[in-house]
């Protein structure tokens, strides 16, 4: 498929009148090109829209301090009287234009008002996030103006809720694979067959958005159908008994024979899998904010305890291991902040290829969050396992992050492979190496689209990062000429194989969302220096250049490791382990 490209003016060619053009900004570094047009400067917010979501947020909180957490898990679903509140106060309808009864707002603003929900609860977050996030998101983005103006008004005011139906019990990361199928009719119409599971607010939504498999022009296909509560055949299964997010109803679901109208097909048969892949940008863009939301909650309670409790004669706060980790906690956090909001930014710039950035915010924000909330738990000590505390909810709550969505595992060799498709069709000598089919089965695919016009001198170096920052810039730069250089000589020893090499993607996907992440901060500390000056900005430079120095670091060990490592020992480990069927070497066996 063509990507639209988002377009920016630099160097010579610029000057000329001329333009390049570029579909996505991560692509373009596994082919050591850096586009900095796209991120520097930082994306500032229209400050109209900056007042629409402080009202947004106020509001939130207000309706936030009614919300008992307990009690959402205990009954096992969010309150309908607060979920029409929430409709009430525009909270339902975010991105959504004005006109069909919501706010109209970015990406940015969408993400900064949802963080919200995630101080409030976890449960909560997610409820609402499969409502809107994901669970009508195809309405806006694919619908047509028949389809918007049908059912956007409801589901902005809270009157119907969403859900997304996609999994099934043979296809989880896999998607592509999904087997419900749906056949045309000669009135238009489509039967639809097949099931589904792990769907939130399954029994609870009043129409979902379901995928399946079928025909069209004789090849086998997917398409996106809006099925609608109490269609005829539509059966609403078991509830799953889950860890956490108990207050979440998630359920398995069956059609048998559902008949679905024509004018509730969106978008067009035969393009389901692009339209979910599309979707679920959007939802990873949104764990990986809402990670950020959440970390920021459990950092605020952890600062809280360690000031205020005092072991051997001082605070907790005055001994150098619980400096460490909420020093880890603020610095890294700033970082996945920064990274979470560039790609925000490169959404509403209209950058349309932004997979991998969403990936990406999606693995480190989930991740960063889970061992964030261990280490605030850590540091409440004994009281932190008590359920009297918030911490043990949030834990199990938060578990799912990585696994639903896209599992990070699966998610890195996508970022990965999808890096290296670009440069793996520049290197024609290589002849025909065919990452399409792998990838395909995890996200969109993308072509990447990189005009480079050849009078135009483009820098190997960042140009417009502010000159404070310098020394982290080129260092970053270095990082960028490495990708380039490791992911060809990946390409060259693996060629068609490099599929299966998932020790190297994984390393090659934490690299990439590092160097992604460094940008992210050197851009957003620029911004601040030209605002404030670089003297009042002490502090974001101190975090900065922390967390660039430590992400450098672990870009170079993931960059060695490829080339120095024990995989095969691991490899061999785990087919003895398999061939045993257990451990194997107990002491006293």
């Amino acid at each position: 498929m063509e990507a639209s490209a988002a377009r920016g003016e630099t160097g010579a060619g610029a000057e000329a009148g001329e333009r390049r053009v570029v579909s996505s900004f991560a692509k373009s570094l596994y082919l050591g090109e850096i586009h900095e047009e796209l991120v520097l400067p930082w994306p500032q917010p229209d400050p109209a829209e900056q007042d629409k979501v402080r009202s947004l947020i106020a509001a939130a909180r207000e309706i936030g301090e009614r919300v008992d957490p307990r009690r959402i898990e205990e009954e096992r679903w969010v309150p309908d009287k607060l979920l029409r509140e929430l409709g009430e106060a525009g909270l339902l309808g975010l991105h959504v234009p004005e006109r069909y009864g919501g706010q109209g707002l970015s990406q940015t603003g969408y993400a900064r008002v949802f963080e919200t929900f995630t101080h409030i609860d976890a449960t909560l977050a997610i409820v609402l996030g499969v409502h809107q996030s994901i669970g009508y998101k195809a309405i806006t983005l694919f619908g047509t103006e028949e389809q918007k103006e049908r059912w956007l008004p409801d589901l902005c005011s809270g009157r119907k809720l969403a859900a997304f139906a996609l999994t099934e019990p043979n296809a989880g990361s896999d998607a592509y694979g999904i087997e419900s199928r749906a056949v045309q009719q000669p009135d238009g119409s489509w039967v639809l067959n097949g099931e589904k599971r792990y769907i939130g607010n399954g029994s609870r939504a009043d129409l979902l958005t379901v995928f399946a498999r079928c025909e069209v022009g004789g090849k086998d296909r997917h398409i996106a159908l809006i099925v609608e509560k109490g269609m005829k055949g539509f059966e609403v299964g078991e509830r799953y008994d889950t860890m956490g997010l108990r207050g979440n109803d998630l359920r398995r679901l069956r059609f048998k024979d559902v008949r679905i109208p024509p004018e509730n097909v969106i978008g067009e048969p035969g393009e389901g899998f692009r339209i979910a892949m599309q979707v679920l940008n959007n939802g990873r863009i949104g764990l990986g904010t809402g990670s950020v939301g959440a970390a920021k909650y459990l950092l605020d309670l952890t600062i809280d305890h360690v000031k205020e409790r005092r072991q051997f004669g001082q605070p907790l706060a005055d001994f150098e291991l619980v400096q460490d980790k909420v020093g880890w906690m603020v610095s890294y956090l700033f970082g996945l902040e920064s990274m979470c909001y560039l790609t925000c930014g490169l959404v509403d710039g209209g950058i349309e290829d932004y997979s991998l950035e969403s990936a990406m915010c999606k693995i480190a924000g989930t991740e960063f969050l889970w061992y964030a909330a261990n280490r605030a738990m850590q540091l409440k000590g004994g009281a932190g396992y008590m359920r009297d505390e918030p911490y043990e909810k949030v834990l199990r709550d938060i578990r799912i992050f990585p696994i639903f969505e896209g599992a990070n595992d699966v998610l890195r060799s996508f970022v990965a492979l999808s890096g290296l498709k670009p440069l793996g069709e520049r290197l024609k000598e290589l002849g025909e190496i065919n990452l399409s089919d792998p990838i395909r089965t995890i996200g969109v695919l993308f072509d990447y689209v990189g005009g480079r016009i050849q009078r135009e001198l483009r820098p190997d170096r960042f140009t417009r990062v502010h000159p404070e920052l310098r020394k982290h810039a080129d260092d970053v730069a270095e990082q960028i000429k490495e990708l380039r250089s490791v992911s060809e000589s990946l390409l060259r020893r693996h060629r068609k194989d490099i599929v299966t090499a998932q020790f190297a993607q994984k390393r090659l996907a934490d690299a990439t969302a590092d160097i992604f992440a460094q940008i992210a901060v050197l851009s957003r500390v620029s911004s601040i220096f030209e605002d404030q000056g670089v003297e009042p900005s002490g502090q974001e430079r101190y975090i900065a250049e922390t967390f660039c120095e430590r992400a450098a670091s672990r870009v170079r060990s993931n960059f060695r490791q490829i080339e120095r490592n024990d995989d095969e020992r691991m490899k061999a480990i785990a087919k003895l382990a398999y061939k045993r069927g257990e451990y194997g070497y107990a002491l006293f066996d």
